[in-house]
């Protein structure tokens, strides 16, 4: 332990005196330096305290060198904002005869007091007592500079990552219909509508000279029921359908290739071409493929519908990978890696894809073909009370109960998910979404945009629900009525061309 000599209230008081210009009623006004006296102390006895003043200024400077190295990332990240970008060590001998480092502004350069006090000594009469001044101040700016450096760092960087996560996705979400450059929508919702209401009543108009290609979205390969719904009904109704296997979890360039490798196959095979349907993250690589191989597909593609897809981005995934935020303390992005690359065996990039940065940077480089006839889906989900005993039939368990095995449907709580992550998003960024993409994110420009009043979360698409209202349409015929309302707009598109 240290302690400070009782004449370091005297020598606070000259220094305090000196930056002033005056002295205080009653005391009398001395040069900082020379023969005079302060209060009857002989200037030569003043300055007898500034080694153990020194002993202390190093010991404070390690410690708060040692509790700044904690947070160097913060220091490093934020010291551009008026502090010190280097800070020198501070040492001192017994005698207080070592240089003692002074931690200066940027554009000044850090120098140790025995520069200071050769640069003084030219200029004054008595070169020790400026030389013990120069020490005793660099000492003070030492120990009072960094501390202060550190903490401001350290509060910044708390206080920016702050903001940060509370901002969160703000400024992003809905891009797409600010940008100026973007084509505009068309409402379809009617004409969906219609077509819906005919197809309850046995009224079924997709072509048999088309093949449907199902693109399923993220975590599809773990969810053994994936559209299958719907491509048995369509199966049923005699047309030709199939679900693209690929790994969901991979990149948008990866999956675009194969859906690619897909459609040629499929065109090749049956010699018609293909309509698209691809749900969430499918609708992503599926818009992806076409985009980057136009010139190969656009004879042999009649056009794309996106259902519930984040063409603009997700807030979700930009919130989890978004760096800079408090998740950092806690290296959640580090977390969901491990999660998809080492539990799912997927790609992280799968995720960061979906995010307002590579979707902007995507989309200016590879837009959609203007030519393209496409139509984009958008839901609400509900966040009332009664979704919470929503269950959703996602697989099949077997058990062999009897000489047959029995199939139990598998159950999961996908609705009162949605339902949490809905009105998280509301409340936080005041947007309706589906649970994890916002209406205004799902709305491709230049489409033909479907807006139902009726609430559908995200999952509800691909996996049926067992309290299914009777009367109300079912996945597969919305897949339908999406893929129909396609056709026409296809016609549309070759009456006018």
């Amino acid at each position: 332990m240290f302690r400070f000599d009782p004449t370091f209230l005297n020598l606070q008081k000259l220094i305090r005196m000196g930056e002033a210009g005056q002295s205080r009623e009653g005391e009398s006004n001395m040069p900082l330096v020379g023969g005079g006296t302060v209060d009857n102390v002989p200037a030569s006895q003043l300055f007898t305290s500034v080694p153990a003043l020194n002993e202390a200024a190093s010991y404070i400077n390690q410690a708060t060198s040692y509790l700044g190295s904690c947070f160097s990332d913060y220091s490093v990240e934020y010291g551009g904002q008026g502090y010190p970008h280097e800070l020198l060590q501070s040492t001192s001998g017994g005698d207080g005869s070592s240089p003692v480092s002074v931690c200066v502004t940027p554009g000044q350069r850090c120098s140790t007091s025995s520069e200071a006090s050769t640069s003084t000594a030219a200029s004054s009469p008595s070169r020790e007592s400026t030389e013990t001044l120069s020490q005793a101040s660099n000492a003070i700016v030492t120990s009072n500079g960094l501390g202060g450096f550190y903490g401001i760092s350290m509060f910044q960087g708390l206080i920016e990552r702050a903001r940060r996560t509370v901002r969160g996705s703000a400024d992003d979400i809905g891009w797409l219909q600010r940008d100026p450059e973007m084509p505009p929508v068309e409402d379809g919702t009617y004409r969906f509508n219609k077509i819906l209401e005919d197809i309850g009543h046995g009224v079924h108009r997709l072509p048999n000279t088309l093949v449907y290609l199902l693109v399923p979205g993220l975590f599809s390969n773990h969810g053994p029921l994936y559209f299958v719904d719907t491509k048995t009904k369509f199966s049923k109704m005699g047309l030709a359908c199939h679900i693209a296997k690929i790994h969901s979890e991979s990149s948008v360039e990866k999956n675009a290739r194969e859906i690619k490798e897909y459609i040629e196959e499929l065109c090749w095979g049956s010699n018609k071409k293909v309509l698209l349907l691809g749900h969430s993250k499918g609708g992503i690589d599926a818009a992806a493929a076409l985009s980057l191989y136009w010139p190969d597909l656009k004879d042999k593609v009649a056009g794309l519908v996106l259902a519930q897809s984040p063409y603009g981005g997700s807030p979700i995934a930009t919130d989890i990978l978004r760096e800079g935020q408090l998740g950092d303390y806690v290296n959640l992005r580090k977390l969901m890696e491990i999660m998809i690359s080492k539990v799912i065996k997927g790609d992280i990039q799968a995720l960061e894809d979906l995010t307002y940065e590579r979707r902007k940077e995507f989309l200016k480089n590879h837009p959609l073909p203007r030519e393209l006839p496409t139509v984009s889906f958008r839901t609400e989900a509900s966040i009332s009370p009664a979704v919470l005993a929503t269950l959703s039939h996602v697989a099949h368990a077997e058990l062999p109960l009897t000489n047959q095995a029995t199939k139990l449907p598998v159950v999961m709580p996908l609705g009162a998910a949605m339902a949490a992550c809905a009105q998280l998003l509301q409340v936080r960024y005041g947007e309706k979404s589906d649970g994890l993409v916002t209406c205004c994110d799902a709305e491709v420009p230049g489409s033909v945009v479907v807006r139902p009043k009726r609430k559908l979360d995200h999952a509800w698409m691909v996996y049926s629900s067992l309290n299914e209202v009777p009367l109300e349409a079912d996945a597969a015929q919305v897949c339908e009525a999406l893929l129909t309302l396609l056709v026409q707009v296809e016609e549309e598109k070759q009456r006018n061309d």
